[in-house]
């Protein structure tokens, strides 16, 4: 219950925020309120993104296997930003046109990339019960595997739309690659211990 209040506070803090805002207007958001919800929640979906792919290494580290259970609700907290981002983007910033969300595509890679990261969360959403990992047995490893794609996915996304500074994106990347290189480096020595 405790991890749950601290992955919705983010929300909580937004929500005061807009109240800020609508008191007082362009004194939190600045000149594009809009923007700066939208960047908000995908800094946010990104950010437990990483935690989530981080939860398994960290519980090996620090010898709490416990700590696994967590990881589904860091998961699902961080497809629900990620909805809400992308729910952002075309209420806020398309104005739910979607032409102009098709012209985005055409002229905005990131986007697309951002969303093909989203559909690909949306499967790992929906089976992430233990039912579903009962009903798909080996399948299901298989398939939440995605979520290195979608980490991938979302590296490129927040590259593309760097505008003031790499600074975030170099971040990520790093640690993606630091989390990437610790489960290859486990696969490994494990395909070596199989063939002794």
């Amino acid at each position: 219950m405790l991890l749950f209040a601290v992955l919705a506070s983010p929300l909580g803090v937004l929500a005061y925020d807009v109240y800020r805002e609508v008191l007082m207007p362009g004194t939190v958001f600045g000149a594009d309120p809009g923007e700066e919800i939208v960047r908000y929640m995908g800094e946010w979906a990104i950010r437990l993104l990483m935690a989530t792919l981080a939860v398994s290494p960290a519980s090996r580290l620090f010898k709490r296997p416990q700590w696994v259970r967590f990881r589904r609700m860091f998961g699902l907290f961080a497809f629900a930003y990620a909805v809400l981002h992308f729910v952002g983007y075309l209420g806020m910033l398309a104005g739910f046109d979607f032409g102009a969300v098709v012209d985005d595509f055409a002229k905005r890679p990131y986007i697309t990339v951002g969303i093909a990261a989203l559909v690909m969360l949306v499967p790992l959403a929906a089976t992430s019960t233990r039912g579903w990992q009962r009903r798909l047995r080996a399948n299901w490893r298989r398939l939440h595997r995605l979520v290195y794609v979608i980490g991938v996915l979302a590296c490129i996304h927040l590259w593309w739309l760097s505008k003031a500074g790499f600074g975030e994106a170099v971040l990520y990347t790093a640690i993606l690659i630091l989390l990437l290189g610790e489960r290859t480096v486990r696969m490994r020595v494990r395909i070596a211990a199989k063939a002794r």
